[in-house]
């Protein structure tokens, strides 16, 4: 509560001295103007409205060196970075020529550790940019369907356990162009409230209706369900045409995990449609690497339409649609996306194909397998070692996906800075992404980790959370010291 209430009260003062500093801007007080409208500028519309004109000068501007940081090799388990230096308040940025080296990535969705410059997959996304070159240059229904993406889509099938399956050349329009051919006029759209903005921007487009259920909460979604069915569209009364429930596999913000048997089950009861978000769990969670339907053991006929993404897991770009195949078929000349969009390109297809086929065995190692239990055993152990030191962490346990709590305004920047001077590189996200006192740091894992590299970050996560104070937990693990130490057992004391 008090950490709330402090938190509230820094968004307060930064908002009293922004307005200060604007009244001290038009009197010409304030030396710096680089927040002021320029004159030619004046008798144009305004690019944004007034409060978010005034979010973005006076409070984003503060720490907006905290991202698009430039990274200038390959996003693996370490980047080199370009440094860079601002002298008018982070309005724009002078590169200095140094390259800042060997950064621990502890931020990008890099799960499985496929982004690298080496290796089988490198070299077979070499033989066939050899072969086929980069691009495609025509969409999929004229003279842009290669042997390649036949091979692809066969092949993700299989490893979803579906009937057919579809890629696309961009996860994010995967779900924002899909969803409109799905669900239209007189549908019904249950989605969660912590929805990616890719479905949420695809719901939007449908025109169907849409209802916002408690974020994980089964007994809101279900209230919603047995209130469609009983009172139909509103005015007419008639039954929904459809009801899909939107939910992800892994909410990338909040690193917790779907309560997917729950809502295959009220999915069942009340005859509706189930649309399954895996970008982030599909790779990285199940025994096999086979996504969340995997993870809880449940069978794919369960899931009407099974979306996923080659951005993370795979290291390639694009995303994917499994179902049935009148379900593909039907998108083949509905979406947007199939139509309109040129194919992927080759490299990346088969960059795809030889990862997918390494994390199902298919490529006749165990590399794959050994890939997805490291990532399982990373997860937990950064976890851990983070609640022991006493840091507020949202999530699922088994969630490669590791927020960390600053709350605070002033602590974001803060804790991006401090972790670059000693070379980690960290995510950090605060208002509009979050609620306004949920800030904080997003921590990725990597199959690609060391236990070393994990232990440097951690230990230097521990220093900058005494530093900036963070460690806001009252509840510690330790050890049980009655028994032979082990590392799975820890009990939960308070302080």
């Amino acid at each position: 509560m008090l950490v709330a209430v402090l938190t509230y009260v820094g968004y307060g003062v930064l908002t009293l001295f922004g307005y200060l500093r604007d009244f001290m801007r038009q009197w010409k007080i304030e030396k710096c103007q680089n927040a002021t409208e320029r004159e030619e500028q004046k008798d144009f519309v305004p690019l944004y409205q007034d409060f978010e004109n005034f979010y973005n000068r006076n409070l984003y501007m503060r720490i907006r060196d905290s991202w698009n940081r430039p990274i200038c090799s390959v996003p693996g388990a370490k980047v080199d970075m370009m440094e860079r230096v601002s002298h008018d308040y982070n309005w724009t940025f002078t590169y200095t020529g140094r390259v800042i080296k060997d950064i621990i990535n502890m931020g990008s969705y890099n799960y499985l550790g496929f982004a690298q410059n080496a290796g089988t997959c490198q070299e077979a996304a070499a033989k066939v940019l050899s072969q086929y070159g980069a691009g495609v240059c025509s969409t999929r229904q004229e003279m842009g369907n290669l042997d390649k993406h036949e091979e692809l889509e066969k092949l993700v099938a299989r490893f979803l356990g579906v009937e057919s399956a579809m890629a696309y050349g961009m996860g994010f329009a995967t779900n924002s162009m899909n969803i409109p051919a799905l669900v239209g006029k007189g549908c019904l759209i249950l989605s969660d409230e912590l929805n990616h903005a890719s479905l949420v921007l695809g719901a939007r487009l449908s025109g169907a209706t849409i209802r916002i259920f408690k974020h994980n909460n089964m007994q809101s979604l279900e209230k919603l369900l047995k209130d469609a069915i009983v009172h139909g569209q509103p005015r007419t009364r008639r039954p929904w045409k459809k009801i899909l429930i939107l939910v992800e596999g892994i909410y990338s913000m909040e690193g917790s995990i779907v309560r997917l048997p729950e809502v295959i089950a009220l999915k069942k009861k009340y005859k509706s449609y189930l649309y399954l978000d895996e970008a982030h769990s599909i790779g990285a969670l199940g025994p096999n690497g086979r996504g969340v339907v995997d993870y809880f053991g449940l069978s794919p006929e369960d899931v009407d339409v099974m979306m996923g993404t080659f951005t993370k897991s795979f290291g390639a770009a694009g995303g994917y649609i499994g179902g049935k195949k009148e379900l593909i078929d039907y998108l083949r000349t509905h979406s947007h996306s199939a139509v309109y969009a040129t194919s992927m390109s080759p490299p990346v297809v088969e960059q795809i194909i030889t990862s997918m086929k390494c994390i199902m065995g298919e490529d006749g190692t165990s590399v794959g397998k050994a890939r997805v239990q490291q990532l399982a055993e990373n997860t937990r152990y950064f976890r851990r070692r983070l609640k022991e030191m006493g840091f507020i962490i949202y999530g699922n346990e088994d969630s490669p996906v590791v927020p960390l709590m600053l709350y605070m305004p002033a602590k974001i920047g803060a804790f991006g800075r401090e972790m670059l001077k000693r070379n980690i590189g960290v995510v950090v996200v605060g208002f509009p992404a979050t609620p306004i006192i949920e800030s904080r740091a997003r921590f990725c894992l990597s199959a690609a980790h060391t236990k070393e590299m994990l232990d440097t970050a951690l230990k230097e996560i521990n220093e900058v959370g005494d530093l900036l104070q963070l460690k806001y937990s009252r509840h510690r693990l330790v050890p049980l010291l009655d028994r032979p130490f082990d590392e799975t057992t820890y009990e939960e004391t308070e302080d």
